[in-house]
């Protein structure tokens, strides 16, 4: 999807698409959580459902990588894997998906 700017910008926000996918970076550590976590390409994310898509965070980086991808695109998870190598570039902070 080409890229699209962001209001406010910020170095920490990117989007993608219309409607966008947002991706933002430095946000805070999910802690433990009983939520299902999904693991994709090795990589885990606790989702949320919102009403209009599904937010995605990062599970064990500390920062998280946050993923807003709009229902538009169901099934949303399929566009995780192009986030991976960017969680895989955070600290890990020992948490993991069971």
């Amino acid at each position: 999807m080409p890229r699209v700017d962001t209001a406010p910008t910020s170095p920490a926000v990117a989007a993608w698409g219309d409607p966008a996918v947002i991706a933002r970076c430095g946000v805070g550590a999910a802690p433990p959580t009983d939520v299902e976590c999904l693991e994709v390409d090795g990589v885990g994310w606790i989702p949320q459902e919102l009403s209009d898509g599904i937010r995605f965070t990062s599970f064990g980086t500390d920062p998280a990588l946050e993923v807003l991808v709009p229902g538009t695109y169901e099934p949303e998870g399929l566009l995780l894997p192009a986030f991976s190598d960017a969680v895989r570039a955070l600290p890990e902070n020992g948490l993991a998906c069971r």
